[in-house]
């Protein structure tokens, strides 16, 4: 194998190298962030749980943000 033949293999090889760690570490990021959406997915799903039964106890209809009061 010539010499040039060599170096670019290596340089080949360097770059995999890079690579291969750069997947490695994209995918432990993109592990955490999915654990992450669970569990905000999970409180998001407590608080409207908790909303709605704060509602209910409340005995009121249901009001919305953007509704405006029926005197406007």
């Amino acid at each position: 194998m010539s010499e040039d033949m060599a170096a670019r293999l290596d340089r080949t090889e360097e770059r995999l190298a890079h690579l291969l760690r750069a997947v490695e570490d994209l995918s432990e990021l993109a592990a955490l962030q999915a654990a992450r959406i669970d569990r905000l997915e999970a409180r998001v799903a407590e608080l409207r749980r908790a909303e709605a039964e704060r509602q209910a106890d409340s005995g009121g209809g249901v009001t919305f943000g953007d509704e405006r009061p029926p005197h406007w």
